[in-house]
């Protein structure tokens, strides 16, 4: 596999070779002074430049400049409506080659606007880039929330719930699985995120997805969370369910202590009350 230095080189050396670009900007993990460092580690590169149609789609250039990919993705020439491409003029390759390693590469034109994502410029030839502040990972450090947030959070958390639980009694376990692990998830995330927030002062990120949930929480709430996994099997499914409940209810109540906000405990009880008696339904011969 290629050294870190290896491809930093060979990022810079073609940026330099190429008078077309004007300055290449490093974002991304390697960016970010807090992330973890090892070899999975993306590269993700900005090549701006004035004019973007000789790099659009240009394969050819590809491969020539950085060899060729063991696999790619071109977003922008994506047509699946789930993955449509911005259209916004840029390009890029996202490529994996047969060392392992990764580069992300953009094609841009338009300025560089700084939004506080850590950044690093690593060649600027004629002063295109603004000056970039030391990255740092505030960008993403946990916002605490208001009391409508909170509410709308546990109220959405706990009435998805319901879907659920008629789903495994329906036996549609497709929708089952994208119910409880994309609606339900993401409010049981945003909880936890809330609760590490409380407990760091808010000076940290919970990482993508929830990354560095590990790092952040008690080992049996690390394990609590780990166990709302569960693979097909209706009854671990159930145990799943009811694990979420019970994270959420220690945390919810924990949060809203914190901020002296309402916990609206009616609202648990009675999701409670409906699924045990849809479970029981289930189960009746």
């Amino acid at each position: 596999m290629r050294t870190e230095k290896e491809m930093f080189d060979l990022i810079l050396g073609i940026a330099k070779a190429d008078e077309r670009v004007k300055a290449v900007l490093m974002v991304g993990s390697r960016a970010n002074p807090n992330a973890p460092k090892d070899i999975y580690q993306d590269y993700d590169i900005t090549y701006f430049v004035r004019d973007v149609s000789p790099f659009y789609n240009n394969l050819d250039w590809i491969e020539q400049n950085f060899g060729k990919p063991m696999i790619m993705q071109l977003p922008e020439n994506m047509s699946h409506p789930l993955l449509a491409p911005e259209g916004d003029g840029h390009f890029i390759y996202l490529m994996i080659f047969e060392d392992g390693n990764r580069i992300d590469l953009s094609i841009e034109y338009t300025p560089y606007f700084d939004d506080g994502e850590p950044a690093i410029v690593l060649l600027d030839k004629d002063g295109f880039l603004p000056n970039i502040p030391i990255p740092t990972d505030k960008h993403w450090y946990i916002k605490p929330p208001t009391k409508e947030l909170f509410s709308d959070c546990c109220n959405e958390f706990w009435w998805s719930l319901n879907n659920v639980g008629k789903g495994i009694a329906r036996d549609e376990l497709p929708y089952v699985m994208e119910m409880f692990n994309h609606y339900i998830r993401d409010m049981l995330n945003q909880m936890v995120d809330w609760y590490i927030g409380i407990k760091t002062n808010f000076s940290v990120s919970s990482g993508k997805m929830g990354k560095y949930y590990k790092r952040h929480l008690s080992s049996h709430l690390y394990d609590m969370y780990a166990k709302t996994y569960s693979d097909s099997d209706y009854d671990n499914l159930w145990a799943a369910v009811f694990t979420a409940c019970e994270l959420f209810r220690v945390i919810a109540t924990s949060v809203a202590e914190h901020f002296s906000f309402t916990y609206n405990k009616d609202e648990e009880i009675g999701i409670m009350k409906y699924l045990n008696w849809v479970k029981v339904q289930q189960t009746s011969p």
